[in-house]
């Protein structure tokens, strides 16, 4: 065990006008420590993920989280940014400074605010997380980028355009018992597989509802040692973490394979001494369903190029084997960039104590895991309720166990115009 999640908060996904990356920061940040029943004074560390790259005109948004309560001031603060990973980075970043011994209780804040930013600045500002000398010029940044990806596996391994409509169709129908989703809809398998007025195509085979929402939002987490949550109302154990770097240039990686995201699933399954078949379920960053299809095949689901049978055959629905974004996923809660990680934490959290109407699959099933991968080029995993890498987690002060895995990966995708159904 690495450490522990002793309160959480987060802000349901959308589209605020009245907020700001401030008010969310201060909102998540006071609901956080709320949650855990302790005082600002009882913080030890801070720790911000934001990736920002021109959305917001406020930098330096560590400092932020202060506003939260007076008690904060002079707690170290640091913003952390790892593109789509940032708020994967972020809970790292806290566990290590608990298993240091520099810390005992850490704050753990991601947000960010997007719905502001024109459509067209938003491809520009995202593709700031790419390899710009070769990808900085993309038709559709990142839908682009991502296009290109499916396009390449098409060629491959077959047209998927089914595979992709059933799992878009698959995370918004989870999404509608969601009540923190920005899009609460089930569109069903027809509409997603159809090209129409609604659902026009974006990049190369993908379509609208291949692709996650631009949105605001932000998310928290209370980590502890311990001994420290031992004395807590409750807690759920980060059982073990992984984190895995690949290169930035699409040229110099198999575009096909999210290797970056197998060594982080290895990594963390030896690490927490579980295997895939363990898990309960999993949450996968999907910006693009392309995502999620090749996610499949990273995590071992399924060999190379078949990740296809996992979705048709009904592997990853609710009740098949291994549930997969039973929360809805981003294609249903929304991407605001990069506090992603914080509402999986959120997400896993809330799932393994078993609280809050969260949409996961079989609460009492015993093993639980979830994983992130950030970006094309590299994952941080989780197994536990609520981190962002691969941790087993485990209830404190019950012999219950569980565990959890989910991927969390890629720039989310936003499109250059609005994405309304």
């Amino acid at each position: 065990m690495t450490a522990s999640i002793v309160g959480w908060a987060h802000t349901p996904f959308g589209k605020f006008d009245t907020e700001t990356v401030e008010s969310l920061v201060v909102r998540v940040a006071t609901d956080a420590i709320a949650d855990a029943g302790i005082s600002a004074s009882d913080i030890d560390e801070i720790v911000l993920g934001h990736f920002n790259a021109g959305f917001s005109p406020q930098d330096f948004t560590a400092s932020l989280v202060l506003q939260a309560d007076p008690q904060l001031r002079f707690k170290p603060a640091t913003r952390v940014e790892n593109a789509c990973a940032t708020g994967s980075a972020a809970v790292h970043q806290g566990i290590r400074a608990i298993a240091s011994g520099a810390a005992r209780i850490v704050l753990v804040v991601g947000v960010e605010q997007m719905t502001r930013t024109p459509g067209p600045e938003i491809g520009k500002y995202l593709l700031k997380a790419s390899y710009l000398p070769e990808d900085g010029d993309t038709p559709g940044g990142f839908a682009g980028v991502f296009g290109k990806i499916a396009q390449a596996y098409f060629q491959k391994y077959g047209d998927q355009s089914d595979a992709l409509a059933m799992i878009a169709a698959k995370n918004h129908k989870n999404g509608v018992a969601n009540p923190y989703a920005q899009m609460r809809k089930d569109f069903g398998y027809e509409f997603c597989r159809s090209e129409s007025e609604k659902n026009q195509f974006v990049a190369g085979p993908l379509k609208r509802t291949d692709c996650s929402l631009v949105s605001d939002g932000a998310a928290a987490l209370v980590l502890a040692d311990a001994e420290t949550a031992k004395a807590m109302g409750k807690a759920v154990n980060i059982r073990a973490t992984a984190h895995a770097q690949d290169f930035l240039p699409m040229s110099k990686r198999d575009i096909l394979q999210f290797e970056g995201c197998t060594v982080a699933w290895q990594r963390a399954l030896q690490s927490a001494g579980v295997q895939l078949s363990d898990l309960s379920f999993v949450e996968t960053h999907d910006c693009f369903t392309i995502a999620e299809l090749i996610e499949y095949e990273a995590m071992g689901l399924t060999p190379r190029g078949q990740g296809a049978r996992a979705i048709k055959e009904g592997w990853t629905q609710k009740d098949g084997k291994l549930p997969i974004n039973p929360s809805g996923g981003l294609k249903a809660k929304g991407s605001p960039d990069r506090r992603h990680g914080r509402l999986h934490a959120c997400d896993d959290r809330h799932a393994i104590a078993g609280s809050g109407a969260r949409g996961h699959a079989d609460q009492g099933r015993q093993a639980r895991g979830h994983l992130q991968h950030g970006r094309r080029r590299g994952c941080e995993l989780r197994l536990g309720a609520g981190a962002r890498e691969v941790s087993r987690l485990k209830r404190l002060k019950r012999c219950e166990s569980r565990t959890r895995i989910r991927p969390y990966a890629w720039p989310p995708l936003i499109l250059p115009v609005p994405c309304r159904y």
